[in-house]
């Protein structure tokens, strides 16, 4: 399975797109697509319909799309957008930035 260096829960920044600039938190990734959803990033309208039997109020809904990962950029806590590295510490992979060498959170 392929493997993307941004996790669920990491704040990135938008570097191309109709939505750069923005900052978000990434809600869900996709790595075999490589896309991520990130948090009010690329908004869309969606139709939902009333079930009939069911409470569901229909109208239209926004929700998140999914964004290709290449168009985001991990954002450091000390030095803001940088890149990442991984370090090999026994058997555990690390990342970290590369501007400023603060090693980030790993998933779970």
């Amino acid at each position: 399975m392929p493997s993307l260096s941004i996790h669920r829960n990491d704040t990135v920044k938008v570097l191309a797109g109709s939505d750069r600039g923005k900052t978000g938190r990434v809600l869900r990734v996709f790595p075999d697509k490589g896309t991520v959803l990130v948090e009010h990033v690329r908004v869309i309208k969606k139709t939902i319909s009333s079930k009939t039997g069911q409470r569901t109020q229909g109208g239209i809904a926004e929700q998140e799309s999914p964004i290709t990962a290449s168009n985001v950029a991990l954002v450091c806590s000390n030095c803001g957008v940088a890149r990442i590295g991984f370090k090999v510490e026994g058997d555990t992979r690390i990342r970290f930035c590369k501007k400023c060498g603060q090693t980030l959170p790993t998933k779970k």
